[in-house]
């Protein structure tokens, strides 16, 4: 709700200004015709959320709204202001500036529509190397593909790209793969027609899971007894996929002698977040020195509990989706996620927050969908 409102803010603030300064006098039609994606926005808004009438398609078409009019309005906005508090100093300022801020918004509203249109399809396979002194030789080159936020619903309107993405993973003859939550938006029925596809996923030492916040089946309009039955009826439903749902548990993986440990724990989060996640049960049997891989879908887990209670090597999760915008070295999930996209490493321990595949709308402008070729090495 909150992102919302900031939503609708930045939204009416520069829409404001516009019409004031460009659009205010220019006859009732124009004025009309200048609000209605606004008005647009906020009956979407009404709709999805008070109503409750396909919510999810009416929150498809606010984001779609928001994207494609808010953010070019607000681009040109501060471009146009800037111009206009610099003109009291360089003549001509003002004018200048808002030849540029409608470039800046037509460049943004391109992205947008790349974004909107393809982006959240690029699937892109991102390579990393971990190193540690702790691996077992027979492990060094284990390979381990992590997948993450699926957020399956999202491929309703294009099913080939699931299909797609089973391909290349299989394709990459991984050891292990591994998926570290948001498999579905709101209800397990949204794997109905994906069921199948998923279930081709394999590698040699199996493909394991946890669950995400929304795998708890928490949002939309549901009882708490409800989401516990669309909860135990997805676990239910990764089991026939063949995948190994680790629910604070812990898989032993074995080359010959040498060993290490896959551990798994339910979502940890902090509020408005549920935290399930029990470290202790799932570490139950392992011993000290031995190299553990840990699932865990918020990275947050990481500073909060890996680090300072555990002896975990090397943590993959997902969750911040790099809020599906990233250009360079920056996102917005910067401002909400210390680790948010990429890996992160505290001496030989390293986190990797894999930016996901899927979105709870279907939009991706530079965090495209990744999937993660991990590559263990032994520094021994």
């Amino acid at each position: 709700m909150k992102f919302i409102l900031l939503a609708l803010s930045l939204t009416l603030l520069p829409d404001i200004y516009i019409w004031c300064t460009f659009v205010q006098g220019n006859g009732f039609w124009w004025s009309l015709l200048y609000w209605l994606p606004f008005t647009l926005i906020i009956l979407s808004m009404v709709i999805g959320f008070m109503v409750g009438v396909a919510p999810a398609f009416f929150m498809k078409v606010f984001f779609f709204l928001v994207l494609c009019t808010a953010i070019p309005k607000l681009l040109f906005a501060l471009v146009s202001l800037f111009g206009r508090v610099v003109n009291y100093v360089f003549p001509h300022a003002a004018h200048v500036s808002n030849v540029v801020g409608i470039v800046v918004a037509a460049i943004a509203l391109c992205g947008v529509l790349y974004g909107l249109a393809a982006g959240w399809k690029k699937l892109t396979v991102k390579e990393m190397e971990v190193y540690s002194g702790k691996l077992p030789q027979a492990f060094h080159g284990y390979r381990i593909v992590q997948l993450s936020d699926l957020h399956i619903s999202t491929y309703n309107d294009s099913p080939e790209t699931v299909d797609k993405l089973v391909d290349m993973v299989n394709a990459m003859d991984a050891d292990a793969v591994v998926f570290t939550g948001d498999l579905v938006n709101l209800t397990p029925d949204e794997l109905d027609p994906f069921m199948n596809v998923l279930s081709r996923l394999n590698a040699k030492d199996g493909v394991y899971s946890v669950l995400g916040n929304h795998d708890y089946c928490v949002y939309g309009r549901t009882t708490p007894m409800q989401a516990a039955r669309h909860t135990e009826e997805l676990k239910q439903r990764q089991k026939t996929m063949g995948w190994d749902l680790l629910l604070n548990e812990n898989r032993v993986i074995r080359k010959g002698n040498d060993s290490i440990v896959l551990v798994g724990v339910e979502n940890d989060g902090t509020p408005p977040f549920p935290s399930y996640a029990d470290m202790n049960k799932a570490l139950l049997g392992t011993s000290d020195g031995s190299y553990k891989v840990l699932l865990s879908h918020d990275p947050t887990h990481w500073r909060r509990e890996v680090l300072p209670q555990t002896d975990i090597d090397l943590t993959l999760s997902g969750h911040t989706h790099s809020m599906q915008f990233r250009i360079g070295n920056f996102s917005p999930s910067m401002w909400t996620y210390d680790e948010w996209g990429g890996t992160y490493q505290e001496g030989e321990r390293a986190l990797h927050v894999n930016t996901g595949t899927g979105s709870n709308i279907p939009f991706r402008l530079g965090a495209w969908p990744e999937i993660t070729l991990i590559t263990l090495r032994s520094s021994q």
